[in-house]
């Protein structure tokens, strides 16, 4: 796994089945040899293009935010319902962390430096992109599923446990920043 992986994804490392781990990190290696986007882009850019110009926080910081927040929520209802409702930690984050891979494809930089969204991505989204970059490297259907139905196309299938996760970690670390109040 090359090193640039292994800084921006130490959640990399949670992953206890090792071919499942390089296949995840392989994946952003090829996302990101396909990207305009360099890692340390990743880490500037804002995480989303749809709270305007002035979002601080980081593609990176927020991947890594639901990262976080979607082990821990495994976790728990793996403490709470294991029997009744088991989620396999390893597809869960697997899926967490390609569940945004696309979107390396689906930005562009403008003259500014600014994210924009590209032509590609205005007709491929990047669940879409991050399914076929996931499938290229191997990845297995259960995470591939994670990715295809993180976002609102995911609201057209029926959603694995693990999907749920994901999805609502995402969003709970997205809408506040598109539709908060300030007071």
């Amino acid at each position: 796994m090359k090193e640039e992986i292994r800084k921006l994804w130490p959640e990399l490392e949670w992953i206890g089945n090792t071919e499942l781990r390089e296949k995840t990190a392989a994946t952003w290696e090829k996302a990101l040899e396909r990207s305009v986007l360099t890692a340390d882009d990743l880490n500037r850019i804002p995480f989303t293009l749809l709270c305007g110009p002035d979002l601080k926080v980081s593609f990176m910081a927020h991947k890594r935010c639901v990262v976080h927040i979607a082990k821990e929520s495994g976790e728990k209802i793996n403490s709470f319902f294991r029997d009744d409702l088991p989620v396999n930690m390893d597809v869960l984050i697997s899926g967490a962390i390609l569940a945004d891979v696309g979107k390396l494809l689906e930005y562009e930089l403008n003259e500014e430096g600014r994210a924009v969204q590209g032509k590609y991505g205005y007709y491929l989204r990047h669940p879409f992109s991050g399914v076929s970059l996931a499938e290229e490297c191997g990845v297995p259907p259960e995470v591939c599923h994670i990715i295809a139905a993180h976002a609102h196309e995911g609201e057209l299938v029926k959603r694995t446990t693990e999907a749920y996760i994901v999805h609502h970690a995402d969003f709970m670390t997205f809408l506040p920043f598109k539709s908060r109040l300030i007071v």
